[in-house]
């Protein structure tokens, strides 16, 4: 999966959070996430599917 141009920090990451987020990376049917901090270490990668699922689940638990 290719993402070096894909990559994109949460909205509500900041200065002021001490750039500690995640960034995600979309591609046609997989999602990928890593640390922002350590951008070059490992990356997640999930099937779009899944990872929709488990952002609507975390929108219901708030």
């Amino acid at each position: 999966m290719d993402t070096r141009s894909l990559w994109r920090t949460s909205s509500y990451s900041g200065a002021g959070d001490g750039d500690s987020c995640v960034e995600i990376a979309n591609h046609l049917t997989r999602i990928a996430i890593r640390d922002s901090k350590t951008p070059a270490r490992a990356t997640l990668t999930f099937p779009a599917e899944a990872f929709t699922a488990f952002i609507h689940g975390l929108a219901k638990e708030l």
